[in-house]
């Protein structure tokens, strides 16, 4: 079996269309989408019905998936304040495109892990942080007891492959006969290469071979749809993802928390100090 594990699509059609490709023509047997389909870039309809159209795809739940979800219905699992700051708009921006496209429960159904298990070779539990949440990220940066905790299976046996998502960089690590794998994203990638990336697993009489994939793709068309679908008109935290996908770097997230750290207002503002006074995150 060779199962193509794609995750942290956020939107981005060229780049989905471009890795899809690339599954087909390494004759991947399944493709498993491990979460974070939608939100981020301006084409979360696109995105979600290009994959409910392909045959046999698997779907995990991401916290964006359910992020879109949550907020429809005001969850109280949401801080309040967050539904009245302008910097969300290109969060709403998202969940009403998907709800008039009547797909913005779709996630509902799909499951927080799935099981790959093959006679003879370890199974291999997928999330796309880990089982207790979704924002959990996997890499060879988790502690050793905390790989030993997650490998251990519901049923009693164990997990000899796990694998992540959600970080949006490729990670590869074997931790105590434990074999860590992250399969960076497909639609944000946040290692400096702008290619879309997905990790190729593949079956063999040795084990579990992984292979991390890079697809080129022309970004220029996604990056003017942010203006020309009306995302980037929403506000702040659409210039951010748009800016994400020019540097291919993890923006949002570290401006996220100097803000928190120094309650400081989510402004155009701060973002402009922030870009100005931490020059290595945006590099």
């Amino acid at each position: 079996m060779r199962a193509a594990i794609i995750a942290d699509i956020h939107g981005n059609a060229d780049a989905l269309n471009a890795v899809l490709a690339d599954i087909h023509s390494q004759g991947a047997d399944r493709v498993i989408v491990n979460g974070d389909v939608v939100n981020r870039g301006p084409d979360s309809v696109q995105v979600m019905e290009r994959l409910l159209d392909e045959p046999d795809v698997a779907f995990t739940l991401g916290n964006h998936d359910d992020l879109l979800r949550l907020w429809h219905v005001r969850s109280d699992t949401l801080p309040p304040d967050w539904f009245d700051d302008p910097f969300w708009g290109a969060t709403v921006w998202s969940m009403h495109q998907l709800d008039r496209a009547g797909l913005l429960h779709e996630p509902a159904t799909w499951n927080r892990t799935l099981t790959l298990e093959v006679p003879g070779l370890p199974r291999v539990l997928i999330a796309h942080g880990t089982p207790q949440h979704y924002r959990e990220g996997l890499s060879e940066r988790t502690p050793p007891q905390r790989i030993a905790a997650l490998r251990q299976a519901d049923d009693g046996g164990e997990y000899g492959v796990l694998v992540g998502s959600h970080i949006h960089r490729p990670a590869h690590a074997t931790v105590d006969g434990t074999v860590v794998l992250n399969t960076g994203a497909v639609g944000f990638p946040a290692t400096g290469d702008p290619r879309a990336q997905y990790l190729l697993l593949t079956a063999t009489p040795a084990g579990w071979r992984p292979e991390f994939r890079a697809v080129p793709y022309e970004r220029g068309d996604v990056l003017n749809r942010f203006a020309t679908s009306g995302l980037l008109g929403t506000g702040l935290s659409a210039e951010i993802f748009r800016e994400e996908l020019v540097r291919s770097r993890s923006l949002y997230t570290p401006y996220w928390d100097w803000t928190e750290s120094g309650h400081v207002p989510r402004t155009p503002a701060t973002w402009e100090q922030f870009l100005r006074t931490h020059p290595a995150a945006v590099s």
